[in-house]
Protein backbone atom coordinates (compact mmCIF):
# COMPACT_ATOMS: atom_id res chain seq x y z
CA UNK A 1 0.00 0.00 0.00
CA UNK A 2 1.32 3.80 -0.96
CA UNK A 3 0.12 6.56 1.00
CA UNK A 4 -0.19 10.21 -0.66
CA UNK A 5 -0.83 13.15 0.92
CA UNK A 6 -1.81 16.35 -0.75
CA UNK A 7 -1.15 18.35 -2.94
CA UNK A 8 0.52 15.37 -5.26
CA UNK A 9 4.19 16.51 -7.26
CA UNK A 10 5.26 14.79 -10.31
CA UNK A 11 7.66 12.97 -8.24
CA UNK A 12 4.96 11.34 -5.97
CA UNK A 13 4.03 9.47 -9.49
CA UNK A 14 7.52 8.14 -10.63
CA UNK A 15 6.85 4.81 -8.22
CA UNK A 16 3.45 3.77 -8.96
CA UNK A 17 2.17 1.42 -11.05
CA UNK A 18 -1.57 0.12 -12.67
CA UNK A 19 -2.73 -1.74 -9.95
CA UNK A 20 -1.09 -0.48 -6.95
CA UNK A 21 -3.50 0.14 -3.70
CA UNK A 22 -3.02 3.48 -2.84
CA UNK A 23 -4.41 5.78 -0.59
CA UNK A 24 -4.82 9.81 -0.25
CA UNK A 25 -4.43 12.53 2.68
CA UNK A 26 -5.11 15.59 2.72
CA UNK A 27 -7.24 18.12 0.87
CA UNK A 28 -9.22 16.46 -2.21
CA UNK A 29 -11.76 18.48 -3.95
CA UNK A 30 -15.13 16.89 -5.51
CA UNK A 31 -17.14 17.05 -8.54
CA UNK A 32 -19.33 15.44 -11.21
CA UNK A 33 -21.64 16.25 -13.89
CA UNK A 34 -22.94 19.63 -12.79
CA UNK A 35 -19.57 21.31 -11.37
CA UNK A 36 -16.89 19.74 -13.46
CA UNK A 37 -17.64 21.40 -16.79
CA UNK A 38 -18.35 24.95 -14.67
CA UNK A 39 -14.79 24.43 -13.34
CA UNK A 40 -13.17 24.22 -16.78
CA UNK A 41 -15.30 27.52 -17.98
CA UNK A 42 -13.19 28.84 -14.97
CA UNK A 43 -10.24 27.51 -15.90
CA UNK A 44 -10.78 29.31 -19.11
CA UNK A 45 -11.31 32.43 -17.68
CA UNK A 46 -8.30 32.15 -14.86
CA UNK A 47 -11.34 32.45 -12.61
CA UNK A 48 -10.39 29.41 -10.36
CA UNK A 49 -10.67 30.20 -6.65
CA UNK A 50 -8.31 27.44 -5.49
CA UNK A 51 -5.02 26.29 -7.05
CA UNK A 52 -5.04 23.44 -9.24
CA UNK A 53 -1.92 22.71 -8.89
CA UNK A 54 -1.11 19.19 -7.60
CA UNK A 55 -5.04 18.52 -6.85
CA UNK A 56 -6.90 15.62 -6.60
CA UNK A 57 -11.08 15.54 -7.51
CA UNK A 58 -13.02 12.81 -6.86
CA UNK A 59 -16.27 12.11 -9.21
CA UNK A 60 -18.68 11.66 -6.66
CA UNK A 61 -21.57 14.87 -4.92
CA UNK A 62 -21.32 15.24 -1.37
CA UNK A 63 -24.81 14.77 0.72
CA UNK A 64 -26.11 13.92 4.13
CA UNK A 65 -26.02 10.37 2.73
CA UNK A 66 -21.95 10.89 1.95
CA UNK A 67 -19.43 10.04 -0.50
CA UNK A 68 -19.10 7.27 -3.46
CA UNK A 69 -17.97 7.63 -7.12
CA UNK A 70 -19.88 8.16 -9.66
CA UNK A 71 -19.47 6.76 -13.50
CA UNK A 72 -16.18 9.12 -14.30
CA UNK A 73 -16.43 8.03 -18.40
CA UNK A 74 -20.29 10.05 -18.52
CA UNK A 75 -19.08 12.45 -21.19
CA UNK A 76 -19.78 16.11 -18.80
CA UNK A 77 -17.12 14.02 -16.34
CA UNK A 78 -14.76 12.42 -19.18
CA UNK A 79 -14.50 15.33 -21.11
CA UNK A 80 -13.06 17.72 -18.38
CA UNK A 81 -10.39 15.31 -17.53
CA UNK A 82 -7.73 16.70 -20.06
CA UNK A 83 -8.24 19.78 -19.14
CA UNK A 84 -8.11 19.47 -15.23
CA UNK A 85 -5.13 17.54 -16.02
CA UNK A 86 -3.24 19.92 -18.13
CA UNK A 87 -3.94 22.62 -14.95
CA UNK A 88 -2.97 20.68 -12.68
CA UNK A 89 -5.01 17.84 -11.43
CA UNK A 90 -2.88 15.09 -10.42
CA UNK A 91 -5.58 12.50 -9.39
CA UNK A 92 -8.82 11.92 -10.56
CA UNK A 93 -11.02 9.52 -8.45
CA UNK A 94 -13.82 7.59 -9.74
CA UNK A 95 -14.96 4.40 -11.56
CA UNK A 96 -15.29 3.31 -14.45
CA UNK A 97 -13.42 2.68 -17.17
CA UNK A 98 -12.13 5.84 -19.25
CA UNK A 99 -11.19 6.04 -23.44
CA UNK A 100 -7.82 5.47 -24.37
CA UNK A 101 -7.82 9.59 -25.98
CA UNK A 102 -8.79 10.37 -21.94
CA UNK A 103 -5.85 7.95 -21.26
CA UNK A 104 -3.23 9.32 -23.21
CA UNK A 105 -4.23 12.79 -22.07
CA UNK A 106 -3.49 11.29 -18.70
CA UNK A 107 -0.42 10.30 -20.15
CA UNK A 108 0.86 13.42 -21.30
CA UNK A 109 0.50 15.45 -18.20
CA UNK A 110 1.46 13.06 -15.64
CA UNK A 111 -1.88 12.29 -14.27
CA UNK A 112 -3.42 9.29 -12.94
CA UNK A 113 -7.21 8.21 -12.41
CA UNK A 114 -7.85 5.86 -9.14
CA UNK A 115 -11.04 3.71 -8.82
CA UNK A 116 -11.69 3.72 -5.50
CA UNK A 117 -14.91 1.45 -3.73
CA UNK A 118 -18.59 2.30 -3.92
CA UNK A 119 -18.69 2.09 -0.65
CA UNK A 120 -20.49 5.24 0.60
CA UNK A 121 -20.19 4.57 4.42
CA UNK A 122 -16.62 3.37 4.09
CA UNK A 123 -15.33 6.24 2.52
CA UNK A 124 -17.01 9.07 4.34
CA UNK A 125 -15.72 7.84 7.48
CA UNK A 126 -12.13 9.19 6.10
CA UNK A 127 -13.52 12.92 5.50
CA UNK A 128 -12.84 14.92 8.61
CA UNK A 129 -13.90 18.28 7.23
CA UNK A 130 -16.12 19.53 4.35
CA UNK A 131 -16.49 22.99 2.95
CA UNK A 132 -18.34 23.87 -0.23
CA UNK A 133 -16.08 25.99 -2.30
CA UNK A 134 -17.56 26.43 -5.75
CA UNK A 135 -21.42 26.18 -6.99
CA UNK A 136 -23.46 26.08 -4.19
CA UNK A 137 -26.79 26.68 -6.37
CA UNK A 138 -25.95 23.37 -7.80
CA UNK A 139 -26.53 21.66 -4.39
CA UNK A 140 -25.28 18.44 -3.50
CA UNK A 141 -23.12 18.33 -6.83
CA UNK A 142 -21.75 21.56 -5.87
CA UNK A 143 -17.34 21.40 -5.38
CA UNK A 144 -16.46 20.80 -1.54
CA UNK A 145 -13.32 20.72 -0.51
CA UNK A 146 -12.35 18.01 1.99
CA UNK A 147 -10.38 17.52 4.41
CA UNK A 148 -9.12 13.39 4.05
CA UNK A 149 -7.35 10.63 5.88
CA UNK A 150 -6.72 7.46 3.88
CA UNK A 151 -9.13 7.48 1.01
CA UNK A 152 -8.46 3.75 -0.63
CA UNK A 153 -8.29 3.76 -3.84
CA UNK A 154 -6.49 1.20 -6.81
CA UNK A 155 -4.37 3.19 -9.58
CA UNK A 156 -6.48 2.33 -13.11
CA UNK A 157 -4.54 4.41 -15.31
CA UNK A 158 -1.02 5.28 -15.42
CA UNK A 159 1.38 6.24 -17.83
CA UNK A 160 -1.04 5.12 -21.05
CA UNK A 161 -1.87 1.39 -19.29
CA UNK A 162 -4.98 0.66 -18.28
CA UNK A 163 -5.99 -1.67 -15.69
Amino acid sequence: MKHLTTPIHDDDLSDIDVGDQITISGTIYTGRDAALPQLVNLIEKNEVPFDLKGAVIMHTAFSEAGIAPTTSNKEEIESTIPELSKSGVKIHIGKGMLSDETAQSLNENNSIFVITPPVAALLTSKVLEKKCVLFEHEGMEAMFELKVENIPGIVAIHRGKKI
